[in-house]
């Protein structure tokens, strides 16, 4: 069993080197042991490496986001729920691209084959509820959605962001009433 604290130190290193990624992607595994207050032997014990403490965030960061599709169902009719979800998906898959040069291709292949399954089964609990409540159609695929919705992080962003158009008409023809 992991002590209180081991825990804590392991959260509290990857909140921190979340944001730093995200901040700046060559943020050095000291600055990251200072920012989270351990030493660089608490951060090495759990993180060996640079490439394993990047993991450990996407994987945490698709964590976060599979285990929201309850909460989402609770409080938004199902196509609602798929558009902010999407919308989330999409923003995670620009910042695992955005790892680039960070992640061996081996990595990359890691992150893709651990996050594939919990990622459709997430889709299919969206899909499903909206198929029960009449509003998105019964041929409904969830790896025929994720095919589609991997051109939205390709999309560009800033002004020219039209990942949010793409996924409107994505949903419009998975509705069984479009817009």
């Amino acid at each position: 069993m992991v002590r209180s604290d081991a825990r804590e130190n392991r959260a509290r290193i990857l909140a921190v080197a979340r944001r730093a990624f995200a901040e700046d992607g060559d943020t050095s595994m000291n600055q990251i042991a200072q920012l989270a207050g351990v030493g660089p032997g608490t951060l090495y014990r759990n993180y060996p490496s640079r490439e394993a403490l990047v993991l450990a965030v996407y994987q945490d960061a698709v964590g976060e986001l599979t285990d929201s599709v309850p909460g989402l169902l609770a409080t938004l009719p199902p196509l609602e729920a798929l558009r902010r979800w999407t919308t989330e998906l999409v923003s995670a898959m620009r910042k695992k691209h955005g790892l680039g040069a960070a992640l061996s291709p081996g990595a990359h292949q890691s992150i893709t084959e651990q996050s594939y399954g919990p990622v459709i089964a997430a889709i299919a609990q969206l899909l499903d509820a909206g198929k029960r409540d009449g509003t998105i159609r019964a041929d409904a695929e969830p790896a025929d959605f994720l095919q589609l919705t991997g051109a939205l992080w390709r999309a560009a962003t800033g002004e020219e962001d039209r990942s949010q158009a793409m996924l409107g008409l994505i949903l419009d023809g998975l509705s069984t009433h479009p817009r």
